[in-house]
């Protein structure tokens, strides 16, 4: 279930609760809640969104090793190098690893980075999100993720579409890595549950740390089945003749975030236009086959790591962003290498590889390509050494990433590394500078625009980050 102030419990003098008063007064009567609109698809067409830019970002969940696909040193010693080939691409000079020949076909479509810098070491992909640490201004609810950034900059645009969407799985979901940060949770991404279509095995960790966020981390976006529109309708008719009681109770800009929230969330429920975007069985079968590798079964692969089915989920990003959803971020799982690097990379970086081709030559022929900027990268990257379990262990020296679409100077390889792929030899691109490259390709200045924090003090979006040049100039 989603309720709007999760972690906010003022009580007022009858005894209610903020939360429990907007469950109520706003949502409907009884037991009914947003948890439970949200359950089953509406009929009633929704306001559209003409097209817009937006972002697609692609967490490579667990730390994509770079040597094993963008940065292959043919010439290191096999202990450093590894099992792996490497092949041609289109643009001249530059190999990536044998595991991505569709990769190397569209070379010129893509923009590859190989000298990220600036990573924690910390599987979370908050920083992939947001271009911070966790600890940046903690005291008062740390950063907000992009997303909800765009949210809170978009807030006078309310439409049928959400502005941020959370495909993400895996650690990822588990720590709450699309977080609104100070923004609070008017600003939380709408979060549906794709487990029964994607299902991503969790470390025995990660189940406990998941199960300590209780049923609210996600969101569904369908009205409940038997509920009319005119039964909801009632609802927010009652939450207008509440208005000047709920006024009474609390004057603050919050609630009147809130009302906007309530507004897009009446929205998205009555036009069924999300819903339909995360139903793929209203695709075109050829598409969908176009997203679907032909491999193998690998019965022995890691319990952690996704199958071909993943790469669908690029479809469904595409679908929400068509849909006009400003920001999108999914994952693919498990690039967490510890052992067996080799026989789990043989399997995951050909699914990566199908997934991305798929995704930049649809956009392409849809002609949306230089309207949505793609990004694909992790949360650091995986030592040049093999260990003694034949794995590749957190490095967060250096890391990769690669780009495509939003108007970008693309067929370009950002960066070098030394013989081994350790280090940052040439060029190096921090997290926050792709980050300020996204906001720049939506047309946001992030180093001139603010948003107010808990106490009212203006933040910049970013606090170092500039775009690529190579790419936007």
């Amino acid at each position: 279930m989603f309720t709007f102030l999760d972690s906010v419990e003022t009580r007022h003098c009858d005894g209610l609760t903020r939360r429990g008063f907007l469950r109520a007064g706003a949502l409907g009567l009884g037991s009914l809640t947003l948890g439970h609109l949200l359950k089953a698809e509406s009929q009633q067409p929704g306001r559209s969104r003409k097209a817009e830019k937006a972002i697609i970002n692609i967490h490579l969940d667990g730390g994509p090793p770079q040597m094993d696909m963008i940065d292959p040193k043919p010439e290191a010693p096999r202990e450093y190098r590894g099992e792996f080939d490497s092949i041609r691409t289109v643009i001249p000079g530059f190999h990536v690893s044998e595991l991505m020949p569709l990769t190397a076909s569209i070379a010129d479509q893509l923009i590859f980075i190989r000298s990220l810098v600036g990573a924690e070491s910390r599987h979370d992909a908050f920083q992939c999100l947001s271009g911070f640490g966790i600890k940046d201004l903690s005291s008062i609810g740390g950063r907000p993720a992009m997303g909800s950034i765009l949210t809170k900059l978009y807030e006078n645009d309310l439409t049928s579409a959400p502005t941020f969407v959370d495909l993400l799985q895996g650690r990822a979901l588990v720590r709450n890595s699309g977080r609104p940060g100070f923004l609070g949770p008017v600003y939380t991404p709408f979060r549906p549950d794709i487990s029964k279509a994607f299902h991503r095995e969790l470390e025995p960790a990660m189940v406990k740390e998941l199960s300590n966020l209780g049923k609210g981390h996600q969101t569904s976006l369908n009205l409940t089945s038997g509920l009319s529109i005119g039964r909801l309708d009632d609802r927010v008719q009652l939450l207008k003749e509440l208005e000047i009681a709920r006024r009474q109770i609390d004057t603050s800009a919050e609630m009147e975030a809130m009302d906007a929230f309530t507004q897009q969330a009446y929205s998205i429920l009555t036009s069924g236009k999300i819903a339909a975007a995360m139903d793929l069985e209203q695709e075109d079968p050829k598409i969908v086959a176009r997203y679907t590798p032909v491999m193998k079964d690998n019965p022995s692969r890691f319990y952690t790591s996704e199958g071909p089915n993943a790469a669908k989920k690029l479809l469904l990003a595409r679908r929400l962003v068509e849909a006009g959803v400003r920001c999108v971020t999914v994952s693919l799982s498990d690039f967490d290498t510890h052992s067996k690097n080799f026989s789990r990379m043989a399997d995951l970086v050909p699914i990566t590889d199908h997934a991305l081709h798929a995704l930049i030559t649809d956009l392409t022929d849809r002609g949306m390509i230089d309207d949505v900027t793609v990004v694909a990268w992790g949360e650091f990257g995986r030592t040049p050494t093999i260990n003694k379990e034949g794995g590749r262990d957190h490095w967060p020296r250096v890391a990769m990433a690669i780009m495509a679409g939003g108007g970008m100077n693309t067929g370009q390889v950002i960066g070098a590394t030394d013989r081994y792929a350790g280090e940052a030899t040439e060029r190096p691109v921090h997290y926050q500078d792709v980050m300020a490259t996204l906001y720049h390709n939506l047309g946001i200045d992030a180093r001139s625009t603010t948003v107010t924090d808990t106490t009212g003090r203006p933040q910049f979006l970013l606090d170092r980050g500039l775009p690529i040049r190579e790419l936007v100039g």
